[in-house]
């Protein structure tokens, strides 16, 4: 596991977001505000397994990852400047490759549920879930749909086990998820989003921009990702593809990231035609 101590964003922007960047204020008031405890317990799953790889290592150099209250209350206001031009932009391109008129829409890893509230926007009719396996994080996304006045559901649970039936969902998204799960999670997350689809079903995928991430190491070593190096050098196209997606295509996103769509295909019955019965050849006698 990568020392958080040698990032970039240690090494060089911390400071910078403590002091200048970051309203500490705001985010005091935020925390104080609030019994996040009892709040997340409102939320939370207490029958939830957590993976190895979530519960056990440090993400963006906070220590516990998202089960600390810390990433919660400090994702948003970081995310907004690395997600280059604007996050807002970023976020909505994900939503202009959408093809379908959802009725059911699955957000997996919502996190503080900024793309989650934008899907609910979109589709206003549509019931929207939001997923994540951190309650803290479900926190703040019930607070911003509250304010926001949207009707969404959010459930403290693991993408690679969605608690819904087969073929039950329309349209199934992800933003910024697999750059921080290990091959065997991306697999198994993709493979349970196709169940989750409906035939001819929609899966959205937001993240960096594998092709660029490849090519540009220093990108990779901003924060403390564990995986972020695997996933850029990995396909996604590849992994929705051994997943069963069809009609996979990635279009680049301001350089930086990208998304990815691919189709549950059209289910089908095989028919089986009865052979004719063929009388005996006439012969003239």
């Amino acid at each position: 596991m990568t020392d958080s101590k040698e990032t970039l964003f240690e090494k060089y922007l911390s400071p910078l977001f403590q002091h200048v960047l970051l309203d500490q204020n705001a985010l005091m008031a935020y925390y104080r505000g609030k019994d996040w405890e009892a709040e997340s317990d409102r939320l939370r799953n207490p029958t939830i397994q957590y993976p190895d790889y979530y519960e056990s290592q440090n993400f963006h150099g906070i220590k516990g990852g998202y089960l600390n209250l810390q990433a919660a209350l400090t994702y948003d206001a970081v995310t907004q400047y690395f997600l280059p031009p604007n996050e807002a932009w970023v976020r909505q391109d994900l939503l202009r490759h959408i093809r379908c008129q959802p009725r059911r829409i699955v957000d997996l890893g919502c996190g503080t549920g900024s793309t989650t509230l934008l899907l609910k926007q979109a589709f206003p009719d549509a019931e929207v879930i939001g997923i994540d396996l951190s309650p803290y994080m479900l926190v703040a996304a019930a607070d911003k749909a509250q304010a926001a006045q949207l009707d969404i559901r959010w459930i403290h649970g693991n993408a690679e086990q969605v608690p819904f039936p087969d073929n039950s969902v329309d349209l199934v998204t992800a933003s910024l998820l697999f750059h921080e799960t290990p091959l065997a999670a991306t697999q198994a997350i993709l493979k349970e989003a196709l169940r989750l689809l409906c035939s001819g079903g929609e899966m959205l995928v937001l993240d960096g921009s594998q092709s660029t991430l490849r090519n540009t190491l220093w990108l990779t070593q901003i924060f403390e990702e564990p995986y972020i190096q695997d996933y850029a050098a990995g396909s996604l196209d590849a992994w929705m593809g051994a997943a069963g997606f069809g009609d996979i295509r990635t279009e680049p996103v301001w350089m930086l990231h990208q998304v990815t769509r691919g189709l549950k295909p059209l289910s089908y019955q095989r028919i089986q035609f009865e052979t004719p019965t063929i009388a005996a050849e006439w012969v003239p006698g």
